[in-house]
């Protein structure tokens, strides 16, 4: 069985900074590819973020230059470090992590963190 938690969300002041962190635990091969979504209250889920395996990111316009995603596989553990925040990045955030099990890769998803930034 293969959980994904994550941590790091909170409150913060517009121009603050969170890192969050999504954790892998329990019997896989490796974490592939992994990816941030975030979803505020009426909206759809967007994603944010993406990190391969490789460590190469890619991120959505509203975020670039500000969020960071770095990965350390020896922790299993992916970050996405977030400065300058905004009030309009206030949302729950969420991995998903495309976990090879065997010979196959399924998706998992983190119970999502709250991120909340006031002006």
């Amino acid at each position: 069985q293969v959980q994904l938690v994550e941590s790091g969300g909170g409150s913060v002041q517009a121009g603050g900074y969170l890192r969050l962190s999504c954790a892998a635990s329990g019997s896989f091969s490796a974490i592939n590819g992994v990816d941030w979504y975030r979803q505020a209250p009426g909206k759809q889920r967007e994603l944010v973020a993406s990190i391969s395996v490789e460590g190469r990111t890619n991120y959505a316009d509203s975020v670039k230059g500000r969020f960071a995603s770095s990965r350390d596989n020896a922790k299993n553990t992916v970050y996405l470090q977030m400065n300058s925040l905004k009030p309009e990045d206030t949302a729950v955030y969420f991995c998903n992590a495309h976990i090879r099990v065997g010979n196959y890769e399924y998706s998992y998803w983190g119970q999502g963190t709250q991120v909340t930034v006031s002006s």
